[in-house]
């Protein structure tokens, strides 16, 4: 065989989309990375769920039983609760594209988020869960818990909000990392991850939102707790056994230099006129000057922001100008913060949804309370109706893959159905037909109140639908999200693009903590108790519903012109091969 050949066949057998070994050398295809270490992190990532949901699902209850909140102060608890978890996914992001890549700020995070477990698991055995037996089950009371109790609390809660924040958006593009997009049939099995991913979520949620719930909903909140941290430790040791096959890219350093240099190179240029797309400036060759990121393609939207890519006579003159990029920026760098700017008015727009979607863990639940939870002589946990929204996830992920995609991509011709954008609005108007759902279930309930201070007689299992609609619009919305956000993002800020979704819902938590917040501020006075008061049979949290609903409706509208507006990243063609030019169409 000719060395050429030789040459030839060893880089078919290695990814060509700059992904490596551990050691750093070029992934070979056959050693690393597709479904042997993607299941792997799915199971990881779906065990980390169940420690998760085995927390937070019933959280609220637990403040309401064990720590005396009401209703309103333990709902904007959660909101907070849940709104940090995800907003310390930008720092998990920002330190996995920066410094550590994503292999590192996986492992880091998940060992911060086992501690914090374990902390909360000791301080509800010895602190909170007093006394000890059935204490926090429906109808037992729990000794007022101490300051220090309530401090150690908040710790451990908190470092498991920072652990799982960071390890979140890491674990979503890390899994996506081990598919060599230049490969076609890798390529499609890297837009299936994102489905599976979201799958293992509901499923690592299930165990917690069933069996956990009930046996929390009865007062083992620290067996529960202890199953969690059990859980937990279990993923963190799935995922260092993966080690050896998992394919890494380099972080590129830290892109916030890198936005700050473009837009103090245009503002430099401010009065420069931009020239044709193909006179800005950009390093000849196939790699960008960017380690570990592709070159991106000009795009003809923000252009005040090509004056930074604009070769000026001084530049010309002044050869140390052309190396100075807070003076000089190539096409790459620019697009690189046109593509973020680009993101945001789509990102806003999914802020209301996840101020829907937030309902669920708190709203949701209280209104479950106050509702008939016997089936026979059977008790249904309150929480343990969010089984249904897995259950919907479960289903509406195979009819999606199954029957909308086909049908979908004839009459369309994308072979994936339906654009990112597109799913993303379907997941609006579902959302929103749940707050509909949501508002007149509450109507029937509070007609079936027969005395202030006892549950309405109507059956939790009315909540069902709202519940199985929030799970399809999440099929929608959330998946969609994954991709776009994951796909859209340059080659540098990956795991920022996937902190996106996240950030979103924590943003969602706090909106909901401000409306909850102003509607009981101008719907409470002196003789009215205000659309969410402590007790909802005197309340009206159906009209907060159908505000919701209001607001899902404008929120489309902006999404719509948000949507029709965007283009995608246009990735630059190496050699021709299948580093595939993405553009989304509404």
């Amino acid at each position: 065989m000719a060395p050429t050949d030789i040459d030839s066949k060893r880089m078919s057998d290695t990814t060509e989309d700059g992904s490596m070994d551990r050691r750093g050398n070029p992934a070979v295809k056959a050693n690393t990375g597709k479904w042997r270490s993607s299941i792997l992190l799915l199971v990881n990532y779906g065990l980390v769920t169940c420690a998760f949901f085995g927390v937070g699902v019933n959280l609220v209850v637990f403040l309401r039983r064990v720590l005396h909140q009401d209703n309103a102060e333990a709902a904007n608890s959660i909101s907070k609760w849940t709104g940090t978890v995800y907003i310390f996914s930008l720092i998990g992001a920002f330190m996995s594209d920066s410094y550590w890549g994503r292999y590192i700020t996986c492992a880091i995070f998940q060992m911060i988020y086992v501690t914090g477990l374990v902390i909360l698991s000791l301080a509800s055995w010895f602190l909170l869960v007093k006394p000890s037996g059935r204490c926090g089950a429906a109808g037992e009371h729990c000794d007022a818990p101490s300051t220090a109790g309530v401090a150690v609390f908040y710790l451990s809660t908190y470092m498991i909000a920072f652990g799982n924040g960071g390890y979140q958006p890491s674990i979503a593009t890390f899994g996506s990392d081990q598919f060599d997009e230049t490969d076609p049939n890798e390529a499609r099995s890297k837009v299936a991850f994102f489905s599976y991913f979201y799958l293992a979520l509901n499923v690592g949620s299930l165990f917690s939102n069933t069996v956990l719930v009930y046996y929390e909903d009865e007062g083992k909140w620290v067996m529960g707790f202890w199953v969690s941290a059990a859980a937990a430790a279990m993923a963190l040791v799935l995922f260092l056994l993966g080690t050896p096959s998992y394919r890494h890219f380099k972080p590129t350093g830290n892109p916030l230099t890198r936005i700050a240099q473009v837009f103090v190179a245009a503002f430099r240029k401010w009065r420069t006129d931009v020239p044709r797309s193909e006179l800005l400036h950009e390093v000849d060759g196939d790699e960008s000057r960017i380690a570990g990121i592709r070159k991106i393609l000009h795009s003809d939207q923000i252009r005040f922001l090509d004056k930074a890519a604009t070769v000026t006579e001084e530049d010309y003159c002044t050869p140390e100008n052309m190396q100075n990029p807070w003076r000089l920026c190539t096409v790459t760098q620019v697009e690189e913060v046109k593509c973020i700017l680009k993101m945001l008015p789509i990102w806003l727009c999914t802020i209301v949804y996840s101020v829907v979607f937030t309902q669920m863990a708190s709203l949701f639940v209280e209104q479950g309370t106050t509702m008939n939870t016997n089936i026979g002589s059977f008790h249904v946990p309150a929480a343990s109706m969010s089984v249904f929204d897995i259950l919907s996830v479960l289903a509406f992920i195979a009819i999606y893959r199954r029957v909308l995609v086909p049908v979908m991509s004839r009459l369309s011709g994308n072979p994936q159905g339906l654009t990112e954008l597109q799913r993303m609005g379907v997941g609006l108007v579902v959302g929103m037909a749940a707050m509909v759902v949501a508002g007149v279930v509450e109507v029937e309930r509070l007609k079936r109140v027969v005395a202030p201070d006892q549950p309405s007689s109507l059956s939790v299992l009315w909540q069902v639908p709202q519940y199985a609609l929030i799970g399809a619009s999440e099929v929608f919305m959330y998946v969609g999200q994954l991709e776009f956000f994951n796909g859209q993002a340059p080659d540098g800020v990956k795991s920022f693009g996937s902190s996106l979704c996240m950030a979103s819902i924590s943003l969602g938590n706090y909106v909901s903590i401000m409306l909850v917040s102003v509607v009981t501020s101008l719907t409470a006075g002196d003789r009215r108790p205000g659309w969410i008061p402590g007790n909802l049979n005197s309340g009206h949290l159906d009209r907060f519903y159908f505000l919701l609903a209001a607001l899902s409706l404008v929120d489309l509208a902006v999404y719509v012109a948000c949507a029709v507006w965007y283009k995608g990243i246009k990735l630059d063609s190496n050699e021709e091969k299948a580093n595939k030019i993405t553009v989304v169409h509404v």
